[in-house]
């Protein structure tokens, strides 16, 4: 990528240099060793002209100002996988990468579909531009009908915090209701914000933006301090992410736990309502700020076990090495231009990790059994699953997923859903 001519001050590299050793300590920045390791961890390393050990040492050499002149930053998801990779442990992606596209956005260096999505996350509350009086339209026509909190005459047991993308996107919303479903048969008495309810900002704040974060939580903690419940459940590991680790830094602290965490709680409870057999190979996609950053492998893994008829298969890449999904820290809003740089997408990459993840005979249809079974003689043995399904737990990856399922060989059978989805189809409702 070449360098761009942007105006920066001379003192940059020194200001920057002490804002994150502040940040992380001296000591512990100062502990790179240059090995490298977490440019050959990051899925588009090989892409970055300035990988987190190159911008270590352009910092060293009061050379930050390069950095900032290129545009390959904006080749980080905020994964995590090079922090998780730092032999030194230094917060990589937490403070470093954070930090430097910061300097970018201030500079003006932000690609174009990034810098729309924070425009309407300032204008709408939310990035995907859609009119905040419409946040609770998805719920129109449930019966029964959803608590709204400013509607509720009590106080809830759980306040669901929706969060974007299951409020406005088609085929997250469908994963919405099937949340409603599981709230309802578990007898859980819940409300939600509705038009109340401002985007969490996590991603905006990963992505450079801290300023629509500190606006988006200020609004979020004055709204939540005006109702009644006992805890926040968020289908958004984003959302829990800044409710758990980065709203209590603004003085805004709840109990939150993401929806996965829930219902394992309620495991007693919901066991005996997953009555259909899902006959199903079923790989799970641990989601970057579920697993690595907040260390949530097992509760959605429990979950899938629960449903009759399921068999988990793992991909490669699992548990603290997953590949990312590629929608995390404004990747959702710099695909076009990660595509241009890479022609690649990490969502694809995945979709074919879930499709090695499973043997051959998962490739089976129930019509090829049927006529296998004219053909030869019946036997004892276990039939094998009829479906292939990639199981998700963030409302970033349904989508994300299936557009991949469109152009990835072999990929034309698998089914992607949410553990949500799969919980109401085992119990039938």
């Amino acid at each position: 990528m070449a360098l761009k001519e942007v105006s920066t001050s001379p003192t940059l590299s020194e200001a920057f240099f002490q804002s994150v050793i502040q940040e992380i300590g001296g000591e512990k920045f100062l502990a790179c060793l240059q090995c490298g390791t977490c440019g050959g961890s990051c899925p588009f390393g090989y892409w970055m002209d300035f990988t987190p050990r190159l911008i270590i040492h352009s910092m060293r050499a009061g050379m930050f100002e390069d950095v900032v002149n290129t545009d390959s930053v904006w080749m980080c998801v905020s994964c995590y996988a090079c922090a998780e990779q730092c032999p030194a442990e230094i917060p990589l992606t937490a403070i470093l990468m954070t930090r430097a596209k910061e300097e970018l956005v201030l500079a003006g260096n932000v690609p174009e579909e990034l810098q729309a999505a924070f425009e309407s996350s300032q204008r709408y509350h939310n990035p995907l531009g859609e009119s905040r009086r419409k946040r609770a339209a998805w719920t129109e026509g449930i019966d029964p009908a959803v608590t709204l909190m400013a509607e509720a005459d009590k106080k809830v047991d759980v306040l669901w915090f929706v969060g974007d993308y299951g409020a406005y996107h088609p085929r997250v919303i469908e994963i919405s209701k099937a949340m409603v479903k599981i709230f309802n048969a578990l007898g859980i008495k819940f409300g939600i914000l509705g038009n109340e309810e401002s985007s969490d900002g996590d991603s905006q704040r990963l992505a450079g933006e801290p300023g629509i974060f500190e606006k988006m939580a200020e609004e979020n903690g004055k709204v939540f301090g005006k109702y009644k419940f006992k805890e926040i459940v968020t289908m958004d590991p984003h959302a829990y992410n800044a409710f758990k680790n980065e709203y209590p830094r603004l003085g805004i602290e709840y109990p939150v736990k993401h929806y996965t965490e829930f219902l394992v709680e309620k495991m007693k409870k919901l066991k005996p309502l997953l009555k259909n057999e899902i006959s199903a190979l079923v790989a799970y996609h641990d989601p970057c700020y579920l697993g690595r950053v907040n260390d949530i492998y097992e509760e959605p893994r429990a979950l899938l076990e629960a449903i009759p008829g399921v068999e988990l298969v793992e991909m490669s890449h699992n548990r603290a090495h997953s590949l990312c999904c590629g929608g995390g820290g404004g990747g959702m809003w710099l695909d076009g231009f990660q595509w241009e740089i890479s022609k690649n997408r990490l969502s694809e990459w995945r979709v074919k990790e879930a499709v090695e993840a499973y043997p051959e005979h998962a490739f089976v249809t129930a019509f090829d059994q049927k006529e296998k079974k004219k053909k030869s003689k019946p036997k004892a043995t276990k039939e094998a699953p009829t479906q292939r399904i990639l199981a998700v737990a963030c409302p970033y990856e349904t989508p994300r997923f299936e557009d991949a399922t469109k152009v990835v060989k072999k990929a034309e059978k698998l089914i992607v859903k949410d553990i949500a989805e799969l919980l109401v189809e085992s119990m039938g409702i």
